[in-house]
């Protein structure tokens, strides 16, 4: 199956593309963009590559995609760069939809017929493609018009979630009574226009909030102001982030304003999040112009503007392990300089909490206590590594360098003394310091941690 993203004004044009490409297994892509194919500078490709190799060295994202991510593909993502992407859309949830009574979770379809709004991302089998080209008595305008016909009754991949929200205002109106503002959310998987040669699926979360005609401008504002505090609150550099309102010559029709969330990455920003004042010009096409459906009360009768807030979540995981990654130097026991990476991703989105390794002592005793502890630490939700599974003899200096390139919060250490008294070392990534607690006293204490940070 392929993706085709085409312009009918340019299909004439593009047709030796097709047949040329028709029998490969790859996707027919007919315009391309720039991104991050461009970096250039060999300080800048660096740090990048060393940035790029310990994320799939440690099961950030899979090794073999760091090349399409240069490309600027989105990567695939290995173990805990998929925590750490659910740590990020669970916070976004919290954040826009939990924490607010206007605003309703919706799940809108991800691939249905053409309709408006949708663009221009089609869903076509390769052989049908294949079959009108082989047909030698066409002619080339009997397959252009064949293609068009085809492209025409395939249906659309979804490129965002703005149609779905429009489609389901009107029954969300008995849900706030007809009383605005209120707002609908989502996230999930949409596909983006060809960047440096592919069609690009990414993860995208998506507010639509309608309000009165006369707040739009304000609300606009309030959430952009909202949006720029969520990212930096999780960033360990926060003036990394910013925001900048669009141009007027980058507008997107009917848009009357637009700001996006920003993030410096070591090329120059890119964007994460973009919000656009629509007006109310796309919900009244969506149900063909009936204005006394749409008319809610906010201190008089109108038809709600709308605001967008769309953020690409692929995007905004990069940007954390960018901004999350420190290089200290540190000497060690022999007075050797060693460069100490560290991953120090936010509390809340670090994929694991907490390793349990074992030092000297009964191994086989040793496992049990690391065993019980663990379903412990699981049963409470503290995501946690069990290193005390390891087969391969490895330092305990080795071991937290391991750690440290992977984020995890704590590492603990069960040896004879907790065998004996039942105290366990616990050492701290961010500050390398260890100290003693009671085994009996560990889920607490990582629970109060992980609490404190969620509300700071």
């Amino acid at each position: 199956m392929l993706t085709y993203s085409v312009r009918r004004s340019v299909l004439s044009k593009q047709l030796n593309i097709f047949k040329t490409s028709a029998h490969m297994c790859s996707p027919v892509l007919l315009q391309f963009h720039r991104g991050r194919c461009d970096i250039t500078g060999s300080e800048i490709k660096e740090e990048v590559e060393a940035v790029l190799k310990l994320c799939a060295d440690r099961g950030y994202i899979c090794e073999a995609d760091q090349a399409l991510w240069r490309r600027g593909v989105t990567c695939g993502y290995g173990p805990l760069g998929a925590e750490l992407k659910r740590n990020l859309l669970e916070r976004w949830w919290e954040s826009v939809v939990s924490s607010r009574a206007h605003v309703f979770g919706i799940n809108s379809v991800s691939c249905s017929p053409d309709r408006a709004g949708l663009g221009h991302l089609k869903k076509v089998e390769t052989k049908q493609i294949r079959r009108i080209l082989e047909q030698q008595e066409l002619s080339r305008e009997q397959i252009i018009e064949q293609v068009n016909l085809l492209l025409q009754t395939s249906p659309s991949l979804r490129t965002n979630f703005f149609q779905g929200a429009l489609e389901q205002f009107v029954p969300s109106l008995e849900l706030v009574n007809r009383k605005l503002p209120f707002g609908l959310a989502e996230h999930g998987m949409c596909f983006s226009g060809p960047t440096c040669g592919w069609t690009d699926a990414i993860t995208q979360t998506s507010l639509v909030w309608f309000c009165s005609p006369r707040t739009s401008s304000q609300w606009l504002d309030f959430w952009a102001r909202q949006r720029l505090q969520w990212w930096k609150k999780f960033a360990l550099s926060p003036s990394d982030f910013s925001s900048s309102d669009v141009p007027e010559e980058e507008l997107e029709l009917p848009a009357s304003r637009g700001v996006k969330i920003l993030y410096n990455f070591p090329w120059g920003p890119e964007s994460l999040e973009t919000l656009w004042s629509r007006g109310d010009t796309e919900l009244l096409q969506a149900h063909n112009g009936i204005r006394s459906k749409l008319q809610c009360r906010d201190g008089r009768k109108s038809v709600p503007h709308v605001v967008t807030v769309t953020a690409n979540m692929d995007q905004g995981v990069m940007a954390f392990l960018f901004n999350s990654l420190q290089q200290q130097k540190k000497e060690d026991s022999k007075r050797k300089l060693h460069q100490r990476k560290v991953l120090k991703l936010h509390p809340i989105l670090t994929p694991i909490k907490v390793a349990l390794d074992i030092g000297r002592g009964s191994t086989m005793e040793l496992r049990q206590v690391c065993e019980g502890l663990l379903h412990e630490l699981l049963e409470s939700k503290i995501s946690t590594w069990p290193g005390y599974l390891e087969t391969m003899p490895t330092s305990q200096e080795q071991l937290n360098a391991r750690y440290d390139e992977m984020g995890v919060l704590f590492t603990t250490v069960i040896n004879e003394n907790t065998l004996e008294n039942g105290l366990l070392q616990v050492r701290s990534r961010d500050t390398t310091v260890r100290e003693t607690m009671h085994i009996s006293e560990i889920k607490s204490f990582l629970s109060k941690y992980v609490s404190a940070a969620q509300h700071t």
